[in-house]
């Protein structure tokens, strides 16, 4: 009787446990659809999708926006700030555009703060934000039930990042420069090589997307960082090469082979150059950095993170990922979410992504050298997608 008993629970744990990650699967695939829902109400209020990096301007008395500011947020939030109120969240958006005159004391109770933090708080970082309310806060629909991670050292996490294309020239200040002004050189390089719905900085609507909304991915699903050096979540540091090869990370012997899904002991990951500290994906709900809340379709779901420089928003591979076997999901711009599986068609992983000065099949306006699923991420190519993606 015992034997049976055991072959039973056997048997039965294994179908529990994937009925309970079916319903979590759901659950998270119905949050993307609530944030699809967010995005489309959002443009039908102001005719215009939530702006990629956006907030309280550059603080006049700092020359460049990567100097913290006490007065503003330098322009680098997230375009799921905007998305609060229309994801249920009209609480915490009325908190972040007024003064708030309250912080996170050390053990995470709110105490008086003078002078209070300006509207929508200092721009987001690893240093101040630990302090700020809104910053830390866990907002539901941003979250994946399948993802386990939470608390310290993340602030408020998001599983859900919105898609910048299919290359990552001009990403991180799209046609600014890092004075946040807008210049002919920096516009061009910017039209060139983003191509994808969001582009920092810049005010994007559905009739920019010229492809199709139902063929054109507007986020992805990520995942968020476990400290386990995963390579989805955490990313190995290049000095050169990662725009001319976005594959060299997991080519060039980062990534530990008995482990192919972590990196190796002796690979250098990509850190903060000023604490120190590991940068985690999906650590920073309001951070509109790439490697927080951005996406691309250069490499397929769940490959390797990669970075170049030395700055979370630079120059980097930031492909979406998730907990789910074999796949994560994406949203189109139409609302629809579906699930992409990890073997999409994409291309030669190893071309050099579209950029201004390039030739070939890597030159401005040529199709995305990450086939279908490179298509997918840009909006206005003109790639035909001739294949059902459910």
């Amino acid at each position: 009787m015992i034997a049976i008993i055991g072959v039973l629970v056997g048997l039965l744990l294994p179908a529990v446990q994937a009925a309970r990650e079916a319903a979590r699967r759901m659950s998270c695939s119905n949050n993307f659809k609530q944030i699809g829902l967010g995005i489309h109400n959002y443009h039908s209020a102001y005719n215009r999708l939530p702006k990629h990096k956006t907030g309280t301007g550059l603080d006049p008395i700092t020359p460049n926006w990567w100097i913290w500011s006490p007065n503003t947020n330098q322009s680098q939030l997230s375009a799921w700030v905007g998305v609060t109120p229309f994801i249920e969240q009209q609480a915490l958006w009325d908190e972040m555009s007024r003064s708030l005159g309250q912080e996170l004391g050390p053990n995470g109770d709110r105490i008086p703060k003078v002078p209070s933090w300006t509207a929508f708080g200092p721009k987001p970082s690893f240093h101040v934000s630990f302090r700020y309310p809104p910053a830390m806060t866990e907002i539901p629909t941003l979250r994946c039930p399948s993802d386990p991670g939470y608390g310290i050292p993340s602030q408020g996490r998001t599983n859900y990042a919105v898609c910048l294309g299919d290359s990552f020239a001009k990403a991180e200040t799209g046609p600014m420069n890092h004075a946040l002004v807008q210049t002919n050189t920096d516009s061009q390089l910017s039209r060139a090589g983003q191509r994808g719905a969001f582009v920092a900085h810049s005010s994007m609507r559905f009739r920019d997307i010229t492809d199709g909304l139902s063929n054109t991915i507007i986020a992805g699903e990520i995942t968020t960082d476990l400290g386990d050096r995963d390579i989805r979540t955490q990313a190995a540091r290049q000095q050169v090469g990662v725009k001319a090869n976005p594959s060299i990370c997991e080519s060039n012997g980062s990534i530990d082979p008995s482990r192919p899904k972590f990196w190796a002991e002796s690979t250098t990951l990509f850190s903060d150059w000023d604490s120190g500290s590991i940068y985690g994906r999906g650590y920073q709900w309001m951070n509109g950095e790439t490697f927080h809340s951005a996406m691309f379709t250069i490499t397929p779901p769940n490959s390797a993170a990669c970075w170049q420089d030395d700055w979370p928003g630079q120059e980097g591979v930031a492909p979406p990922s998730s907990r789910h076997q074999g796949g994560c999901h994406v949203l189109m711009g139409d609302g629809a979410v579906v699930f992409i599986t990890d073997s999409i068609e994409s291309g030669d992983p190893n071309a050099h992504m579209v950029e201004y000065g390039q030739s070939g099949k890597s030159a401005p306006g040529q199709k995305s050298p990450y086939g279908l699923w490179g298509a997918l991420g840009t909006r206005a190519s003109h790639e035909i997608v001739d294949q059902p993606l459910n």
